[in-house]
């Protein structure tokens, strides 16, 4: 309020006392930054200075927007101050901040006509479209500004390829990605470093799996992937680690593609880049669901939805939105997954990821309910296959409740079409556990009764990985213990639905174990709530959180000693409650000293 309401030349001589105690080496920026402000007119040697000290983000990202942005009024040339308010605006998109980008982006428009500059520009506001706007039209604009800034900079046009793409997908317009790879090729040269051939093996293994070529799309794939984990220097960048992820997603390689996504979320938050870090997330959590990891996936889509909100990626968190919704169905929690879905609103279009992945919640709580028909209906409308628009990434990875549904049907021609796409995808790929999905949804739409539906079965358990995907191998025993138990072989149904029982009461699942419990009683055996300790309920962390509470210590104590935050401590601990079925620490605390007395007891 004083400086403001000063006269502007005591302001201005405040200023340049200021910059004259600034000497020291890392206060470069800052001394530049008060000279600036006690400057009247051009002054290209100071705008030089301002943007050497501020280059790569210097100072934090936010600092060195504003930098720029002085040293594109103290520039003396229209070409150097365009450049300057460009760099401002990628500046401030790169550290969180979309609405100031825009605003560099709209002055900008009045300042250079250059081609080049406006293709530079309209790269980042294609990509401002795509995580924070209209994301419907951020593909056309990412297309024609990667094709104006070809000729200059190669590299940047794939990346803005790159964003196209994800554009075009995030839309549910696939058909369009070929236009995207036809531009992607004509830029891809022998010698080109490796992010750029990472880039360019992404984009071209994208559109051969859209169209079904997997022959194709593999190796690509696979050589992004490598790409990726080879990355060093200048060229390790969040991302450039992103694309890797993302092609390691396609082509089924989860471990590697998570080790990637984990580094691009390591490398975005150390360098405070949080336009990538949502984007980051996202491709975590999907990691995290392929290997069976449904709890740190929750988790870190709920990070992912607090970076979105906290940088007004309203497109990112709505994809966040839709993942939790999935996750909570898959629980059976019903109140959290619609209350994640309400969150997404009307706002995404139809046909877009976000609404899929709605749509594929509320199919998997159709499921729960028995609702087959109307959840085959919701699933089958994820994509339109063979015309290239919809969610076909989507609906593939919710094919096996596609399958399970129409599996009580008469008919199925939507789950025999979008089995025989993921079928091709799954043989395509070394993954154990989409090739046992592969073989559960086949014994899935097989005869009841007949030696096929019991061979794929025991293919599918014999495929399903044992360090990874437990809730996906719990629902093919208890499904193939519905199936044994409807044929009239209980005893042999019983084992599979002990097993499918045991494994989601380790899980926490209590929907899906109490439908386990059911069919056992059905299959003509008399079973009680499972008895297992918390030893077994609980994983590792959790186990010593419940012990640490039991002793007496508060969240913010159990954070201390844990090293971690006393929010992680809380999620722990509401799950802790969930699976040993408990309300409150005093439960807890008799729960495990009624434990500690039994196992005493046992010993004697």
């Amino acid at each position: 309020m004083i400086a403001a309401s000063a006269p502007l030349a005591e302001r201005r001589a405040a200023h340049r006392l200021l910059a004259e105690v600034l000497v020291a080496d890392g206060q470069r920026l800052r001394r530049a930054m008060h000279l600036a402000a006690a400057t009247a007119g051009a002054d290209p040697a100071l705008a030089a200075e301002l943007e050497e000290a501020a280059a790569g983000g210097a100072g934090g990202w936010a600092v060195a927007s504003a930098a720029l942005r002085w040293a594109a009024e103290l520039s003396d040339h229209p070409t150097q101050s365009a450049a300057r308010l460009l760099t401002a605006a990628h500046y401030a998109w790169v550290g969180g901040q979309p609405d100031v980008a825009r605003l560099l982006l709209d002055r900008l428009r009045a300042v250079s006509t250059d081609p080049v500059v406006r293709g530079r520009a309209d790269l980042l506001r294609g990509e401002l479209e795509l995580r924070c706007g209209a994301a419907s039209g951020a593909s056309a604009t990412l297309l024609s500004a990667a094709n104006a800034v070809a000729g200059a900079d190669r590299a940047l046009a794939l990346s803005g390829l790159v964003r196209a793409g994800e554009a075009v997908c995030y839309a549910g317009d696939q058909y369009r990605y070929a236009e995207v790879a036809r531009q992607a090729l004509a830029l891809r040269h022998p010698s080109d470093p490796p992010a750029m051939e990472l880039m360019s093996c992404l984009l071209a293994g994208v559109a051969a799996t859209l169209r079904g070529d997997h022959e194709r799309a593999g190796p690509a794939l696979r050589r992004a992937v490598v790409l990726g984990g080879r990355l060093t220097g200048s060229a390790l960048t969040p991302t450039a680690l992103t694309c890797a992820a993302a092609a390691g997603l396609l082509v089924a390689v989860d471990g590697a593609a998570h080790r990637l996504a984990e580094r691009a979320v390591g490398l975005a938050r150390e360098r405070g880049e949080l336009s990538m870090l949502s984007r980051a997330l996202e491709l975590r959590a999907i990691a995290e669901y392929w290997l069976g990891r449904h709890e740190a996936a929750a988790e870190t889509s709920r990070d992912g939805l607090r970076v979105a909100r906290a940088t007004g990626q309203v497109n990112c968190g709505n994809i966040h939105l839709g993942m939790l919704a999935v996750l909570a169905a898959m629980r059976a929690d019903r109140d959290t997954s619609l209350r994640r879905i309400r969150e997404i609103g009307e706002s995404p279009t139809p046909g877009s990821r976000p609404h899929a992945l709605a749509g594929w919640a509320l199919a998997v709580l159709d499921l729960v309910d028995g609702r087959h028909a109307e959840a085959a209906d919701r699933l089958a409308s994820l994509a339109r296959l063979g015309t290239g628009r919809g969610q076909v990434l989507v609906q593939v990875m919710a094919t096996p409740y596609l399958v399970e549904a129409a599996a009580h049907l008469a008919h199925r021609p939507a789950a025999t079409a979008a089995l025989a796409v993921f079928d091709r995808w799954a043989s395509s790929t070394v993954s154990p556990l989409r090739r046992a999905l592969s073989a559960r949804c086949h014994a899935l739409l097989a005869s009841r009764g007949g030696t096929e539906a019991e061979r794929e079965f025991q293919t599918a358990l014999r495929l399903h990985p044992t360090d990874a995907g437990t809730f996906e191998r719990a629902r093919t025993e208890l499904l193939f213990g519905q199936e044994l138990r409807r044929s009239r072989r209980p005893r042999d149904a019983r084992t599979h639905l002990h097993q499918a029982r045991e494994m989601f009461s380790l899980l926490g699942v209590a929907c899906w174990a109490e439908q386990a419990t059911r069919e056992l009683r059905a299959a003509g055996e008399s079973v009680g709530p499972p008895d297992l300790p918390a030893a077994r309920l609980l994983t590792g962390q959790q186990l010593r959180i419940a012990e640490l509470v039991a002793e007496g210590a508060t969240n913010r104590e159990i954070a201390a000693r844990m090293f971690l935050s006393t929010r992680t401590v809380d999620h722990h601990l509401r799950n802790v409650f969930h699976r040993l079925g408990i309300r409150s620490r005093t439960e807890l605390a008799c729960a495990f000293a009624a434990e500690r007395h039994v196992g005493l007891a046992s010993d004697r």
